[in-house]
């Protein structure tokens, strides 16, 4: 498209400068100098002008973008047709027989609900269009759709209903003019807009007086993700998350369960980590795959080298601070998270029993891991001279599960055992780690990130020699555990200000 822009313009500017020069001839060469720079420059500042409008205005075109869209005489009808359905120019037993088996499924006060019911959902990509088909095509009358993206010729490999002529049309819009030829009678709210903290009020505000009786997030940029779920639960607005379907191939390893309980997901994890910062640490449900990666398997693409040679990737980006990466989908997996999320939504709207099927849960573990914990703090207490009767640590179950799920991944960083785990100190204390101002009361002075993950073999030989001992870890132990240790203390400093 570049080389006929600038085939084109000195075409056009080499027609003008011979036609200026044959027409006006100056009598003297430096005049007719003058008038060819003039000339040449307007033409060329013209189309390099035309250009950018041009890019801007087709600036997905070479990832997958279109010029525009044309209504045809179908989509005329069916626009005139959902125009009137939503007036209430439609029979209601039409509506009825359409979705007659989910009648007959959730019974009349099932379906009745949700047909009455209005659902946000924000991200409209592989994940969200599945989600958003199947709650109008089982009846729910009031969507409001949110996503800033445009559908891209790569998007047709995983989203519900997009075709070639929607490329380059934003996607809430594809999204409405397509199922309003399916069930007219939805009143689809688009919103081409991204979602954040600051415009929350307005993007999850009620819709014709009604608030909204769920919220779907089918976001994949952290950020926003985190915004979204944070809010509704600030608000108390039920929300169900879809987790990433990048790289995942496993359809029977997919799970319903709190966010607590997800794991085996970069998304997922990033998420539960930023909102547990935030107060939230559980009380989401949220759909996840506990599919593990390993060899042959897709794993998320690098940016060629060619393209860092250029200079700054983020040019790359649709937006600032977007992924860059070429993140691999298998077509199939964001429908099945998209229905999954769309299944929750409608058994909870109708009050259908579900009882899913548990994710691991390890609290006992998380409890004996700090009772052991307790102990190490105590006798560090008694051998630098405190009584350490009523000693308190300023840990929770909750932090034990975070740092050993999250930032050890369940495995000690000495041997990378998975087995009879515990939580100790990495550097011996200096003389003041306990808190006594408070009359009465004792507190250890214990930060998240002076913790490492062992097993209680290795904790006890470790307490005895570098706690109570002489020796620093970097004698014990090789370069690769000290190293990897520095890497995951770090990494828990990093987060730490988010709480």
């Amino acid at each position: 498209m570049m080389a006929s822009w600038f085939s084109k313009a000195t075409t056009a500017t080499t027609n003008l400068v011979t036609s200026s020069a044959n027409h006006h001839r100056p009598q003297n060469n430096q005049a007719q100098l003058v008038t060819v720079a003039v000339v040449s420059g307007v033409v060329v500042g013209t189309a390099i002008l035309g250009m950018q409008k041009a890019l801007r205005m087709y600036k997905l075109t070479e990832y997958g973008g279109a010029s525009g869209w044309f209504a045809s005489a179908e989509d005329k009808r069916s626009i005139e047709l959902a125009a009137r359905a939503r007036k209430g120019d439609y029979d209601d037993e039409l509506i009825l027989e359409q979705l007659a088996r989910n009648r007959v499924f959730l019974t009349d006060e099932g379906l009745e609900s949700l047909r009455s019911s209005f659902v946000v959902v924000v991200g409209c990509g592989g994940v969200g269009s599945h989600a958003i088909a199947a709650l109008a095509r089982s009846g729910v009358s009031k969507l409001r759709l949110i996503d800033f993206d445009q559908v891209t010729l790569s998007s047709l490999n995983r989203h519900a209903v997009a075709t070639l002529a929607d490329v380059g049309t934003p996607k809430v819009h594809c999204i409405r003019r397509r199922l309003e030829q399916v069930t007219p009678w939805t009143h689809f709210e688009c919103r081409n807009e991204l979602f954040g903290e600051d415009t929350a009020d307005s993007q999850l505000a009620p819709m014709d007086g009604q608030e909204p009786d769920f919220v779907i997030d089918a976001i994949d940029n952290i950020d926003s993700k985190v915004a979204l779920l944070n809010y509704c639960y600030k608000n108390k607005i039920p929300v169900i998350s879809s987790m990433g379907a990048g790289c995942k191939s496993d359809p029977t390893k997919l799970f319903i369960g709190d966010i607590s309980a997800s794991t085996d997901d970069p998304l997922s994890k990033s998420t539960r980590r930023r909102l547990r910062a935030l107060g939230v640490k559980q009380g989401i449900p949220v759909v996840f795959s506990t599919e593990k990666p390993g060899p042959g398997k897709a794993e998320l693409l690098p940016l060629p080298e060619e393209e860092y040679a250029k200079g700054s990737v983020t040019d790359l980006s649709v937006l600032p601070d977007f992924r860059v990466r070429i993140l691999p989908v298998l077509g199939t997996m964001p429908a099945i998270f998209g229905l999954a999320v769309a299944n929750h939504v409608i058994l909870e709207l109708t009050g259908y029993p579900h009882d899913y099927l548990p994710a691991k849960s390890r609290d006992k573990m998380y409890d004996g891991i700090l009772g052991a914990l307790q102990g190490f703090e105590e006798r560090l207490a008694k051998h630098n001279g405190f009584d350490a009767q009523g000693l308190r640590i300023p840990l929770t179950p909750e932090d034990v599960g975070y740092l050993v799920e999250e930032v050890y991944h369940g495995r000690s960083v000495i041997s990378g055992l998975a087995t009879r785990l515990c939580l100790v100190r990495w550097h011996r204390p200096s003389e003041d780690f306990i808190d006594k101002r408070t009359p009465g009361q004792k507190n250890s002075l214990l930060q998240m990130n002076e913790l490492v993950c062992m097993t209680k073999e290795e904790a006890v030989k470790h307490e005895k020699k570098v706690l109570m001992g002489r020796k620093a870890p970097e004698d014990l132990y090789d370069r690769r555990v000290v190293d990897a240790v520095n890497r995951k203390m770090l990494e828990e400093e990093a987060f730490s200000r988010y709480r």
